[in-house]
């Protein structure tokens, strides 16, 4: 560690040290049904928001917490694999992981590693810096992560508790948590959307963009993307860099999308009380900004239009595909577009089902479209299947009373978007959503365990004075 980081890690100790009341233990151990300790929050994804959430819980005085992801440490979240952006695209001052302390910002370890000549200079942030700023952010706070573990079944236990069934190289285990956090990204409560025209595609034809992409192979090949957002255009890139002879950027629009609309809400009133709205004011702003590709900025065009190879194709939606001995046929409202592989960056779609933490109750999660129709003008299936989150971003059951305990698992990731607006899926709203959700989780935690607190207050007899009386 340099000097610079490592004077940065001091201040960051010493800073939490000064700011830690209230610092009494609050919560009760509790057993597991196997005679184990019980977790009081589990946290499933050790990307930014799963890190972040554990931070915030930490301070809460809620240390009996665990963090598990799949990956290899360091490699949690989209900055090293599917993110094929060479920045972040948000601006280098925005906030989030820190949740507003000020020694813990990107800033602060950016100048710490290269000095503040380096940040004034810098336009955007590398991912592979913002990475690394993640595994400090990991390492300065002690936060308890597992690498190599997949949650694949989530269930009811004894008491109210939760159990999970975890995957790792050495088998499988249960743990048992009172509540449980799902900070697990993008693709959380369903799956990468690939369009119904491609889907009888072989692996060695095309994949979606969240997707392992050789694209060294592509080189000297002929490329098509479906999609327009920003996404699409990195992946293009990707493959223009790699050599493509040719790549295709298919726009089903007849205009491209200039505007990021994401960059209006991004206002303390917008991110911290968006989720108090009625639901239909909730569905109307996020029908109107998910109904949109997400925007792209000047210089990830540019880093496409360099290229001689690039296409963009506008108002040419894929309306079919077939295989030939020359390739992929793509038919298009343009006609017809040949290429040897072909990339759907076309986001998500929700399916519990595809998910095998929740396929045992799959069948009960409350949709938006259970809870709420819209006009016949606003309806959207697409976005009627998203999760309808209480005000805690927990579940809620479909039919009331078949698997109440669904109440205790908490969902904070893309999914959570038409509940809570820009929350877990996005830097910048992180110092309003994070601290929202863990009010809700220790909210349920206090009022799950409130006999307990009063018999703690009835039984303190801890005197803070001596009184001597005369005879």
């Amino acid at each position: 560690m340099s000097d610079g980081l490592a004077a940065l890690t001091a201040q960051v100790r010493s800073d939490l040290a000064r700011i830690a009341h209230p610092s009494m233990p609050w919560l009760t151990p509790v057993t597991g049904p196997d005679g184990g300790p019980a977790f009081d929050v589990l946290i499933v994804g050790g990307g930014q928001s799963g890190l972040a959430t554990a931070f915030a819980l930490l301070r809460s005085r809620v240390g009996n917490i665990l963090v598990l992801d799949k990956a290899e440490a360091g490699r949690e979240g989209p900055w090293l694999s599917y993110a094929r952006m060479p920045t972040l695209r948000s601006p280098k001052d925005f906030t989030g992981p820190d949740l507003d302390i000020p020694c813990l910002t990107y800033q602060a370890w950016h100048e710490a590693k290269f000095g503040g000549e380096s940040w004034r200079n810098l336009d955007l942030i590398p991912r592979e810096y913002w990475a690394g700023y993640l595994a400090w952010y990991r390492e300065v706070l002690d936060l308890p992560v597992r690498n190599g573990c997949d949650v694949v079944d989530i269930a009811p236990a004894a008491d109210g508790l939760l159990q999970a069934t975890v995957r790792s190289k050495d088998g499988e285990t249960t743990i048992h948590a009172r509540k449980i956090v799902l900070a697990t990204g993008q693709e959380g409560m369903g799956d990468w959307s690939i369009p119904e025209p491609l889907r009888h595609l072989p692996a060695t034809r095309g994949a979606h963009s969240g997707a392992e992409i050789d694209f060294d192979s592509l080189r000297g090949r002929r490329v098509a993307v479906i999609g327009a957002g920003a996404s699409a255009f990195d992946n293009a890139a990707a493959a223009l860099e790699a050599g493509a002879a040719r790549v295709d950027l298919l726009c089903r629009r007849a205009e491209i999308q200039l505007i990021q609309p994401y960059r209006w809400l991004t206002f303390r009133g917008f991110l911290r009380h968006f989720s108090e709205l009625d639901d239909a004011w909730r569905w109307r702003f996020m029908r109107a900004v998910l109904e949109l590709r997400e925007g792209f900025p000047q210089h990830t065009y540019d880093r496409c239009a360099r290229h001689a190879a690039f296409r963009l194709q506008e108002g040419a939606p894929v309306t079919g595909a077939r295989e030939t001995a020359d390739g992929v046929v793509l038919q298009t409202a343009k006609g017809e577009i040949t290429a040897d592989f072909v990339i759907s960056a076309t986001g998500i779609s929700m399916d519990f089902a595809k998910r095998p933490e929740l396929r045992r109750f799959a069948a009960n999660i409350a949709r938006w479209s259970d809870r709420y129709t819209p006009d016949a003008s606003e309806r959207n299936d697409r976005l009627g299947a998203f999760p309808y989150l209480a005000n805690d971003y927990a579940l809620c059951e479909r039919n009331a009373g078949e698997t109440p305990w669904i109440g205790n698992i908490h969902v904070f990731a893309i999914a959570s978007t038409m509940s809570f607006g820009a929350s877990g899926s996005s830097i910048n709203a992180m110092t309003t959503a994070v601290p929202k959700l863990v009010h809700g989780l220790t909210r349920g935690l206090f009022t799950a365990d409130i006999d307990k607190h009063w018999a703690n207050f009835r039984a303190y007899d801890v005197k803070q004075a001596t009184v001597r009386r005369g005879t």
